[in-house]
């Protein structure tokens, strides 16, 4: 019988599912060459899937924690054989922890992620203090960071957190790529904030 604790096991079940991701990643990004992006929250794969049609030297990564989202992705690039595009099921802290140190990030995408609206949930944002510092960790100096979202008050305390932070200085970057997606057809656009790593 295990003397480890719930606590113990959990983490060390974490571990192991970021040292796989970890090698899934490198395995992938190793094969290409030319920039590399990640997209927090891919859902469907609508914008992955554009993004990869329109830029053919570039490695793109979509990550997603929902199972049916992450098999709709892969069937939208597997029949336009977009082969410098995949999309992995993971976490997202467990995906930037993954992502490889031999490889450079480029560039992070989040689009229209939950805005948690209930005060006593902001802390899940994904645009507040902790996971804009672990993008940070997982990014290098001019890493660049793509924010956008329906939501009028998400956008306002994002705006927020972004400009109090040590490690991102929000900069006026070019929309890298326009194309639909569940969210943005279904809700449109807000507000978007682009960001360098410094």
């Amino acid at each position: 019988m295990s003397s480890k604790t719930g606590r113990e096991i959990a983490e060390e079940r974490r571990a192991e599912r970021i040292r796989l991701l970890s090698e899934k990643m490198e395995s992938f990004l190793a094969a290409g060459e030319g920039r590399t992006s990640l997209e927090i929250g891919c859902g469907h794969g609508h914008w992955i899937t554009s993004l990869a049609e329109n830029s053919p030297n570039e490695r793109l990564i979509g990550v997603d924690i929902i199972s049916r989202r992450i098999r709709l992705a892969e069937t939208k690039l597997s029949k336009r054989k977009l082969d410098h595009a995949c999309v992995f099921k993971a976490e997202a802290t467990e995906a930037l922890e993954a992502w490889p140190e031999s490889v450079p990030l480029d560039r992070i995408f989040l689009l229209h992620p939950d805005p948690w609206p209930k005060k006593r949930h902001a802390k899940n944002r994904m645009t507040g203090p902790l996971f804009l510092e672990r993008m940070a960790e997982a990014a290098s100096q001019g890493t660049e960071l793509y924010f956008r979202t329906d939501d009028p008050v998400f956008y306002e305390w994002s705006r927020e957190n972004f400009d109090a932070h040590s490690a991102w200085k929000v900069a006026e970057l070019p929309w890298p790529h326009e194309a639909g997606s569940y969210f943005k057809d279904m809700l449109g656009v807000h507000g978007a904030i682009t960001a360098v790593r410094v």
